[in-house]
């Protein structure tokens, strides 16, 4: 798994609390926390998506930190897909759920709705006073007078969105931490395509490059095999994933 921490905090010294996690990524091999993965109640709208063999390409646990006044505890608004070197984008899904209220106080999702209809747009890091998490990219060409939806949620509620689909969220003004846990699903049916020389440089750039810092994983490897690596079946056959 990966431990991340909010950029306001990154180089402060370890307390083995909450406050130092603000993200786990690829859990996949967490018996407790994959079982999210696996619940009825979320593959049975995943297969609406993917069809019947369901591959979970990309975990997450959010732990939103009470925001240190530097608004670094927003994420700019994105797609997904910029993350993934798979397709079609039709037959890969998110599922993320509010493990607590959640709301724009705490840092709520906020969505363009009919954005998933659009183009894969050029992301970059944002040019924030206060700094911006690693991997936190931001779209740089969206049209400002899109209309945005706040998705007020409650324990339990679960959204199912598109990898294009424009979203973010905002800072977190309170102090409690705004959990959530999301998987993206995607058709087994799905190809890999080589992103080199592509929009989605810039992930695979920074992806590949915490990999050989953290596990010593080589510089050459592609985004395609780091996806392959952490990519699990959670639903009938594994067949191009």
């Amino acid at each position: 798994m990966m431990i991340m921490r909010d950029v306001s905090i990154a180089k402060s010294e370890y307390i083995p609390s909450e406050r130092m996690i603000s993200k786990i990524q690829d859990f996949q091999e967490d018996k407790e926390l994959f079982r999210y993965c696996t619940l009825p109640e979320i593959l049975k709208y995943v297969e609406c998506f993917t069809g019947p063999n369901i591959m979970a390409m990309h975990t997450m646990l959010i732990n939103k930190p009470p925001d240190s006044g530097k608004k670094t505890s927003r994420h700019p608004l994105h797609q997904d897909l910029l993350y993934f070197p798979f397709r079609p984008s039709n037959k890969i899904v998110c599922a993320w759920t509010a493990m607590e209220h959640i709301d724009r106080n705490n840092g709520c999702l906020c969505v363009l709705p009919g954005t998933h209809k659009g183009p894969l747009r050029p992301h970059d890091y944002p040019q924030w006073e206060g700094g911006v998490n690693l991997m936190f990219y931001g779209i740089q060409d969206y049209d400002e007078k899109t209309p945005r939806m706040h998705l007020v949620m409650e324990k339990g509620d679960t959204v199912f969105f598109h990898p294009l689909l424009i979203h973010g969220s905002g800072w977190n003004r309170t102090q409690g931490y705004r959990k959530a846990i999301s998987c993206h699903f995607a058709s087994a049916d799905c190809h890999y395509i080589d992103v080199k020389g592509t929009s989605q440089d810039v992930t695979e750039r920074d992806i590949v490059g915490i990999g050989h810092k953290l596990y010593g994983i080589p510089k050459d490897t592609s985004l395609k095999e780091v996806s392959r690596y952490r990519a699990r079946l959670v639903k009938g056959r594994r067949i191009n994933l």
